[in-house]
This record gives C-alpha cells, structure tokens and sequence, in this order.
C-alpha cells in the first residue's frame, strides 16, 4: 500500500501567473463583461476577486496584519464569512479598470510568488478546511492556493472561449490536490474495516485513487492490493467542475460509470474542494 506523495507546486505559480496576465490582456472589452459559472459574477469579477485572494495573502499571512473580527464556529459560518469578503470585495473594486486591474495583478501577483518560495512546504500551516479541520502541511495550503488560482482561470477561458493552461504539468496537481479532499467527504460514512473505494479520473492529467477504511478512518491510497467495493469513473473536464461547483451532481451522475457499491461510491460525487 502506498499513500500519495505531496503536491509541490511552488514552482508552478509563476508561470500560471504568466498564463493569467496573457489570457487578460487579450480580452475585449466584450470579453471582459461576459458572465461566468460564478452565479452574477462576470469575468473582470473573477479577476477581481483573484486580485483580492493576493492581496489577502499578502497583507493577512506575510505582513501578518487582519482586520477581520469574526468568530468562526462551524463550517457554515466559515463559508458565510467568505462569501461576505468576496462580495465586499468585488463591489467595492468595480471601479478598476481592465488595464489598472491587469497591472495590480502583475504586481501582486509576483510578490505573491515570492512569498510561497519563502515558506517551507513541510511544516505545519493552518488547514485547509475543506480537507479537514486539522492543521495541513503547508504544501497542502500552497496546492490549495494553486488550484483557486487555476480553476478560477479555467472559469474565465470558459467564458471567453480561450482555452489554455490545461497541460498535465498544472492540471495533474490540480486533480491530485482536489481529491485530498475525499478522506473528509467520507469521515461520516460507516463501512467494515478493508473496505475499499476507488475513484479514477480519466484523461492526461488524471489517475486512480483509493480510500481504505481501517482502525474506523478513511484512508487515501494510490497503491492497494484489494479488490475495490465499489468505483466511480468521471473523466477529467468534468472532475474539476464538479470539485469546484462548476457542474451539478446531478449531471454529473448521468455522466458518470460506478460499479460496485453504488450508494458508497456516489459519496464521492459530494466531494468539493473549495469553500463557497
């Protein structure tokens, strides 16, 4: 049995910043109205609230300042203190314009580029919630950082009809990231001890997961030598939007092969990997 490696991607960052400051500065003016899978957010929003995502990281984790008083005591009121912030946000930098916003990223964004090389991967950050309520390595946090910076890409290409940024090099982490999230899908799904669960994504950037209930916890596991329970395959488009409440379940069960088990492995078309 073997356990998924860390997902490095600090490396990454800056060439997907590069990839997002061309993909907007080819937009018209059109492009730059058009609405997104983002329910009435159109696609300067989305760049707005990427811009404010590093301002956060920037003035709440390197320069260690917050404003925000709030006391957070469940899952719910995480995700209405969130969307509060983004909201705010947004409606508050309507004002900028594309090119202004274009260059507020750049400047961001390098300097948040330089703060994730400056941390170590392997010591302990704080959690990344939608993966469980315990403190993460700051790898997890980093592939977490990663992915809202890649998906919310991908929902402007969508909407502008630009594809790009979809080579397995920053696709694959993305996957691999988003499903870190199935052990805390599962936590309240009782099962026999060596049962086991597989998920396979398919396409270029995917692969196949597994999670072993053992000792009463859900483990995740890319090697095991038992026969799964139950499997569900979901190609790789779809996996992401589904993780990223791009698509619903509902959809995305008509699309998707589940043998086995059916009631356990359709737990897995719940899974989401952002908090909103």
């Amino acid at each position: 049995m073997k356990t998924p490696e860390p997902v490095i991607t600090v490396d990454l960052f800056p060439d997907l910043l590069e990839e997002l400051l061309a993909l907007l500065g080819s937009l018209s003016m059109d492009d730059w109205k058009r609405s997104t899978v983002c329910a009435g957010w159109s696609v300067r929003d989305i760049a707005l609230h990427l811009l404010g995502g590093e301002v956060g990281i920037l003035s709440r984790k390197r320069d260690q300042f917050s404003f925000v008083e709030a006391e957070i005591t469940s899952w719910d009121d995480l995700v209405q203190l969130i969307n509060n912030l983004n909201d705010m946000w947004v409606k508050a930098t309507r004002r900028i314009s594309p090119t202004l916003l274009i260059d507020l990223l750049k400047l961001t964004g390098k300097q948040t580029c330089e703060y994730f090389k400056s941390l170590d991967p392997f010591a302990m950050g704080d959690p990344v919630d939608w993966a469980g309520s315990e403190t993460a390595p700051v790898w997890l946090d980093l592939a977490r950082e990663f992915t809202e910076r890649w998906h919310h890409q991908q929902q402007i290409r969508d909407a502008t009809g630009k594809p790009g940024a979809k080579e397995p090099r920053f696709f694959a982490p993305v996957l691999d990231t988003f499903v870190r999230a199935l052990p805390h899908t599962y936590r309240e799904v009782e099962a026999k001890d060596e049962t086991l669960l597989a998920l396979t994504i398919t396409g270029h950037s995917g692969g196949r997961w597994f999670l072993l209930r053992r000792d009463a916890k859900w483990n995740l596991l890319i090697d095991v030598d038992l026969e799964p329970a139950a499997e569900v395959i979901i190609d790789q488009e779809t996996a992401w939007r589904l993780f990223t409440k791009g698509v619903s379940r509902e959809e995305v069960t008509k699309k998707a092969a589940i043998t086995g088990d059916v009631k356990l492995a359709s737990k897995a078309l719940d899974m989401i990997s952002v908090i909103a």
